[in-house]
């Protein structure tokens, strides 16, 4: 059977000239980078070579990149450390966005239980966060304000920029978690006037267990892991060179590719949409068609569970998901769909399809084609008896 993986979202496989680089470091460079003699000053400088390649991919400065297992290390740094820091201050308000990623929502959720207060601004059916509201929601005492990049589940694309500025203005810090932008469009730290922002490797083609935070030069953020010096005394624990150097080398491809990557996945994207919503009833697309990144579309499908979709998908060779991985295998609905304002059975009923590389035009049609038969025979199941007699 023809395997088709539309779950890039969740995860990319890694690129084959990127586990060629990790190999080579497993091979050669074995050295600690604190160590001092020949292998670890070896280490050191492959290190010191992917550190900056990552800080290419935003456009930022070697020095602020800090190496961390992931996305969700890096958010929680961003929060908790700046959380830290300012505790004393008296600023002790988060402001985050009701649609963010699991690693944010729990972690102000976490600090709220701690005496933090906390406000999650709301989206409307677009998905994106109206500047006015932001607004509303800041106060003088707001610490940092976290809104994502691009959503994971639906792709939309946050005005960054402009809210970076409106929290600014009432003194606070600002975080955006990047992991589905970082490798997919250009990102420069400068412009979007961010002063931290998350991103993490096997998004991108690149190893998993692996991320990155950039801090902007001269921020005080306190480190939530304690022990030695490494990363300018900003995350404890020896590096995990192998991954560094593979989270490197996909930075380095990805800052090569993706231009010509996203206006070849833009129109397949497209394709299966319009594909879809033309070849099965009681299907529409959640969240606003722009701006959203080239790769991910979200539809409902009306009387049809997501789950049960998505495994009558699988079982054709065709992955896909409900939403973000790391909320899969709940019954819960999709936290991203129910912020949106959408109704229950809505938040039930969405698949996420999220290409990358590897997809091609017969993918898309292959999807196209099989999926309303599938989805006939779960609307049929799922009718009353007496309405199938």
């Amino acid at each position: 059977m023809q395997r088709i993986y539309l779950d890039h979202n969740a995860t990319t496989p890694l690129n084959p000239a990127v586990a060629d680089a990790m190999d080579a470091a497993l091979r050669e460079e074995f050295g600690n980078p604190s160590s001092l003699h020949h292998f670890g000053q070896r280490a050191k400088a492959v290190v010191d070579l992917a550190r900056s390649s990552v800080a290419a991919l935003v456009g930022a400065d070697a020095s602020e990149v800090v190496f961390t297992s992931g996305g969700t290390e890096s958010d929680n740094f961003a929060i908790r450390g700046t959380a830290e820091a300012l505790e004393r201050t008296g600023r002790r308000h988060l402001v985050a966005c009701a649609i963010e990623h699991e690693a944010v929502i729990n972690t102000v959720k976490a600090l709220g239980k701690r005496g933090w207060d906390v406000t999650l601004v709301a989206v409307g059916p677009s998905g994106i966060v109206s500047p006015d509201d932001l607004r509303a929601a800041l106060r003088d005492d707001t610490a940092l304000v976290s809104v994502m990049h691009a959503n994971n589940e639906i792709g939309t694309i946050q005005p960054i920029d402009e809210l970076a500025i409106l929290a600014h203005e009432r003194g606070a810090l600002f975080h955006t978690d990047a992991v589905q932008t970082a490798g997919k469009i250009p990102l420069d730290v400068k412009k979007l006037g961010v002063d931290l922002l998350s991103i993490s490797a096997h998004k991108f083609y690149g190893p998993k267990g692996i991320g990155a935070i950039w801090i902007r030069r001269g921020l005080r953020i306190l480190p939530i892991m304690t022990g030695g010096k490494h990363e300018r005394n900003r995350r404890a624990g020896t590096e995990n060179v192998p991954g560094i150097v593979g989270m490197g080398a996909a930075a380095d491809i990805a800052r090569m590719k993706m231009a010509d990557e996203a206006a070849r996945l833009a129109p397949l994207r497209d394709r299966l949409e319009k594909g879809v919503l033309r070849a099965v009833s009681g299907t529409d697309v959640n969240g606003a068609p722009t701006p959203r990144v080239a790769n991910t579309t979200n539809i409902s499908f009306d009387r049809v569970e997501a789950e049960s979709l998505l495994i009558a998908l699988d079982l054709e060779g065709i992955a896909v998901s409900t939403g973000s991985a790391c909320s899969s295998g709940t019954l819960e609905p999709s936290h991203v769909l129910k912020a949106m304002g959408f109704q229950a059975h809505r938040t039930q009923n969405s698949i996420r399809f999220s290409l990358g590389a590897g997809n091609t035009e017969a993918d898309v049609d292959r999807v196209i084609a099989v999926l309303p038969e599938i989805v006939k025979k779960l609307r049929s199941l799922s009718q009353p008896a007496a309405a199938r007699a």
